[in-house]
């Protein structure tokens, strides 16, 4: 089975743990044995466990790429877009990477369903039937239609011809007022929850069709000029030959914290009390101080270096007109080889704590406007500073002045504090060099 999984959006709904880096579906909220695993992490596992030969592509934009290394493995296939463009450059890109470059013949067929939703393993059952019916001559475009739980505003709807479980589809609808969608439940409407499954060679020459070309290197060098537009508008509304599939089992847009906290299985996730008068309460706290919540009800609390949020479960939904307010740089970021969180912020200096991931190193690099000073805190790693290369353990400390080339590359788990210092202090200060052994 081939699978496409779209990862994108901030996810600003889910503020403070998520942003423009760190994405809803980066968050570890989800119990796993002794710790906890992310929204992606949880679905790569599902797909594996389904069917252990899929192959999986993620397709997203090149601010995700960093987590989706860390938390799924450098294997992981990435079909990056250089810039926004809407579902369907970014369908036509990922389509032709799979194409081009994983060389997936064009008579395969692929499903493409979003990275975060909350679903059991009867999904991913679901998935490899929609993908055997993407294979049959039936239909150039088969939908999965999730059975709907209640008359949602969130979802636009599919009209089915008849109510067997593969059907035609008569219409589209439109994201209704909850009187509508009652209207659309009573003719058997079907969420459209962006799953579906197509040989290659529909989005190929779909591509070719709209957007002048079906080549992979040629789509991604020309990303920027491509028009700006979804999917759903240009193919599924205007495809005649385009069924249906029902699915009724579980499945949840955990876009907010009322919905995220509802498939918690913990009620508090990081270091945090509350009394025995609390009810319905969930605390998510990724600060090394303690949260304690007393007498609350319906209630979400959540703690990380971005902020803390306190919110009536059903208002959470409402939060981000007032996080687009707040201006703020990102105070936690994932890495290929680890993380790093901001500890402090000074007009000349910035100090950051870095996690090395054991076995990972950063690039050789170095800075043109400022100074670093290394302290090791714990773990064991080398350090190479311009062509030098030595060990390093808690409590050594290692200067580095502006334009010296330097990395560390973890042994065991490694973790340093960071002091940037300079008048200007930015990320884009880096210069990348080529290690010489």
């Amino acid at each position: 089975m081939n699978i496409i999984l779209l990862s994108g959006g901030s996810g600003k709904r889910l503020w403070p743990l998520s942003n423009d880096i760190r994405s809803k579906q980066f968050i570890k909220i989800f119990r796993r044995g002794d710790g906890y695993e992310s929204m992606v992490q949880r679905v790569y596992r599902q797909i594996l466990s389904v069917d252990s030969s899929a192959s999986v592509t993620v397709a997203t934009s090149k601010t995700q790429v960093s987590a989706l290394h860390n938390q799924l493995g450098e294997s992981i296939g990435i079909s990056v877009e250089p810039c926004r463009r809407d579902t369907f450059p970014a369908i036509a890109l990922a389509t032709a990477y799979l194409h081009d470059v994983k060389g997936i013949s064009e008579e395969e067929s692929v499903v493409v369903c979003p990275v975060d939703p909350y679903v059991n393993y009867d999904y991913f059952e679901a998935l490899k039937e929609l993908s055997n019916l993407a294979d049959k001559p039936a239909a150039n475009l088969v939908l999965m239609g999730i059975e709907p739980t209640y008359a949602s505003e969130k979802y636009g709807y599919i009209i089915p011809k008849t109510g067997e479980n593969v059907s035609e589809v008569s219409s589209f609808k439109e994201k209704p007022d909850t009187k509508t969608a009652r209207e659309y439940i009573s003719q058997g409407a079907l969420w459209n929850g962006g799953v579906f499954a197509y040989k290659l060679k529909y989005v190929l020459n779909k591509a070719k069709e709209y957007l002048g070309t079906s080549d992979y290197k040629a789509l991604f060098e020309g990303y920027a000029d491509l028009p700006k537009i979804s999917f759903d508008y240009a193919v599924v509304e205007k495809e005649p030959s385009i069924s249906v599939m029902r699915f009724s089992g579980e499945w949840k847009d955990l876009g907010t914290w009322n919905t995220l906290t509802e498939a918690m299985e913990d009620d508090i996730v990081g270091e945090a009390m509350m009394s025995d008068d609390c009810k319905n309460v969930h605390i998510v706290n990724e600060l090394s101080v303690p949260v304690l919540a007393m007498g609350l009800k319906d209630v979400v609390i959540s703690a990380s270096p971005e902020g803390i949020l306190v919110s009536d479960k059903n208002k959470s939904s409402y939060i981000k007109p007032f996080v687009d307010q707040i201006d703020q740089q990102i105070m936690f970021a994932e890495k290929s080889w680890g993380s790093y969180q901001v500890v402090n912020v000074e007009p000349e200096s910035l100090t950051i704590k870095v996690t090395l991931n054991q076995g990972q190193g950063m690039s050789y690099h170095s800075h043109n406007h400022r100074d670093e000073v290394w302290t090791v805190i714990s773990g064991e790693g080398e350090a190479t500073v311009d062509g030098k290369t030595f060990a390093v353990h808690k409590g050594d400390v290692i200067k580095l002045p502006k334009g010296v080339k330097h990395t560390v590359k973890a042994k065991t788990a490694l973790k340093i504090i960071e002091v940037q210092i300079g008048k200007e202090i930015s990320v884009g200060d880096k210069e990348k060099n080529n290690m010489i052994s």
